[in-house]
């Protein structure tokens, strides 16, 4: 047996089921700054915690640590100058994130420049090149927030990625 449903009263009773009031659709958010800083903490601690994890792993690393968290091992000792802020850095750079899975690497035969502290790139790789001279190869561990923090880069740094970058610091020029 067949049954009769009334067409347009199943519409209205649809239409109010899926009615809601505005508080329903925009409920407050009571985020506080507090909030915030505790979720910071909590992902900071996550995230040296898969370092260290990282590093248990590789036992020949002697890698420094320094005030901001960037880890930093210059495994190839260079004889030139020492990098400054407000130098054109020339380099060659390898990056990856902790899984191994690779963002860039300098094409073979080419340079890439950047201005010590004036310039887009990874703010971890900008301090890391401070520690260095011409000639030097370093290793670094560059945490989220000194390299592309919540969001990634939008294109190949997913959000929230630790970057482990192999950096050879091939000149300086004078800007």
């Amino acid at each position: 047996m067949m049954r009769f449903v009334n067409f347009p009263l199943f519409l209205f009773l649809l239409f109010l089921g899926g009615c809601s009031s505005e508080a329903e659709k925009n409920p407050e958010i009571n985020w506080t700054k507090e909030d915030s800083t505790n979720m910071n903490e909590k992902l900071l601690e996550q995230e040296d915690f898969e370092i260290q994890l990282f590093l248990a792993n590789r036992k020949n690393w002697k890698m420094d640590k320094t005030g901001t968290g960037l880890r930093y091992e210059i495994y190839k000792v260079g004889i030139g100058d020492r990098a400054e802020a407000g130098l054109l850095a020339q380099v060659k750079l390898h990056i990856e994130g902790l899984d191994g899975s690779e963002f860039h690497t300098t094409p073979d035969g080419e340079i890439e420049s950047f201005v010590i502290d004036k310039s887009t790139i990874e703010t971890g790789i900008q301090e890391a090149i401070k520690y260095m001279r011409i000639g030097d190869h370093a290793r670094l561990i560059v945490p989220t927030h000194l390299a592309h923090g919540l969001v990634g880069d939008f294109d190949k740094i997913p959000p929230l990625t630790t970057l482990v970058v192999n950096v050879e610091l091939v000149g300086l020029i004078a800007k």
